[in-house]
């Protein structure tokens, strides 16, 4: 078969060559093709794999087309080509740890997205029984006023004294709050999920990154529990602090996606500019952004204290004045219950406590967002750093900010540090 190839090529190649030398003179072609002769076959080769191999070590050897190398590619060409991969293969017990962290994670946001519905309809039934119990014991106690009748008198003691004890446990456990808290969990676990889940498709995780990712967790467990006795966050502290929902021991770790597969280019992304850049904007989040909220959550923390021990305060009296008897007794009852009613409705209704909770979270933003800056600008192997360029940009969109504006912003920084001025705009854009 193949003879009668190599026939056919040298006819047409022939016919060809004297066919162009009738048209010109002057240009002339000439094709040849030696075909390798037939070789003995190993056995255990198949005879599509030698004869590749035969024709291979042919063109190698033809006239004009020397190589020293069959299918030799350029050394730079090779490296940018077939280049190694820099992280190392993750093992199977890796993997399988942080499948079992993932399942966690998404039962963990479950179980917040159930709770905190729950919660928040606990502040909308509470509220409703306890405004009803508080205006139908302040109507029963102005007829009482009107007309003197022992049964009236009895049924608005009893109802004000219920209206006083569920007032004193929504003041206590401030339900709004809870459900805010709830929420940000969820909110909190959900993005570590996504983290997660990049992790596996992206990145080669280790042991240090299940241990990480497992402080992570536990450090939400802490920051957001879900059990009422015992665990519950202090809902009026002596001292408004901003929320921490983040491991405090593995700081000098953080930023550690995606260092394993960058390569160290030109101090990786990062320069002396963009390194004064970060630090400027540090110095915003300090003074601007994160002292407003813990003004405002100063703020919003004493007038919920205020509420929180009028309106049970206010039923207490109505409850004293009702059970007193006497025309002007009850009459300072029905005043009182109309007052806690108004108070109640204000407190949680208005949600205080929910304020309270974003303000302590939008103060801990804050507070990670410098720790963050702050322990990437002090890791000194810049290959162990994330991407300078990546840094940037996701400072940038966490502040929800443009790379122009957030220069700008750091530029107005330096300048009211040298001019011994306040900058005139908040680091962050979203709240």
């Amino acid at each position: 078969m193949a003879a009668l190839q190599a026939s056919s090529l040298l006819v047409s190649s022939s016919s060809s060559s004297s066919f162009s030398s009738g048209r010109s003179s002057k240009r002339t072609i000439t094709a040849s093709i030696q075909v390798p002769k037939p070789s003995k076959l190993g056995l255990g080769d198949p005879p599509s794999a030698a004869i590749a191999k035969k024709l291979v070590e042919e063109l190698s050897t033809r006239n004009g087309y020397a190589f020293a190398e069959p299918l030799q590619m350029d050394a730079v060409q090779k490296d940018r080509v077939l280049e190694p991969r820099l992280s190392p293969i993750p093992s199977v017990e890796t993997i399988v740890k942080l499948y079992a962290i993932l399942e966690a994670v998404e039962d963990r946001v479950e179980m917040h997205d159930n709770i905190g519905e729950q919660r928040d309809n606990w502040n909308k039934l509470l509220l409703n029984s306890v405004n009803m119990m508080t205006l139908t014991a302040s109507t029963t106690a102005a007829m009482a006023a009107a007309a003197p009748a022992p049964s009236l008198r009895v049924c608005s003691a009893l109802l004000f004294t219920a209206a006083t004890g569920m007032s004193l446990v929504m003041s206590k456990i401030q339900p709004s709050q809870l459900a805010e808290e709830q929420r940000k969990a969820s909110r909190l676990f959900k993005q570590l999920r996504s983290e997660i889940q990049s992790m596996l498709a992206l990145q080669s995780p280790t042991e240090s990154d299940v241990e990480e990712t497992m402080e992570k967790v536990l450090a939400l467990d802490r920051a957001y529990p879900l059990p009422l006795l015992g665990a519950m966050i202090e809902k009026f502290p002596a001292k408004f602090e901003p929320a921490a929902w983040w491991p405090r021991v593995s700081n000098n770790r953080r930023q550690s996606r995606g260092r394993k597969t960058v390569k160290n280019r030109e101090q990786n992304g990062w320069s002396k500019d963009l390194e004064v850049e970060m630090r400027a904007i540090i110095q915003v989040l300090k003074s601007k952004d994160k002292q407003d909220y813990l003004r405002l959550g100063n703020l919003a923390l004493k007038l919920n204290k205020m509420l929180a021990i009028s309106g049970p305060l206010l039923a207490g009296i109505a409850t004293a004045g009702s059970a007193f008897g006497g025309s002007t007794a009850t009459t300072v009852a029905a005043i009182a219950g109309a007052m806690a009613a108004i108070i109640n409705s204000f407190e949680h209704g208005g949600q205080v406590g929910m304020v309270v909770e974003m303000y302590r979270n939008g103060a801990g933003f804050f507070e990670l967002m410098e720790e963050t800056i702050e322990a990437t600008l002090e890791e000194q192997d810049y290959s162990k750093r994330e991407n300078g360029e990546m840094f940037e940009m996701k400072v940038a969109m966490k502040l929800g900010q443009s790379l122009l504006e957030l220069r700008d912003l750091a530029r107005k920084s330096m300048a009211s540090c040298i001019e011994g001025t306040d900058v005139d705009e908040f680091g962050s854009k979203l709240f």
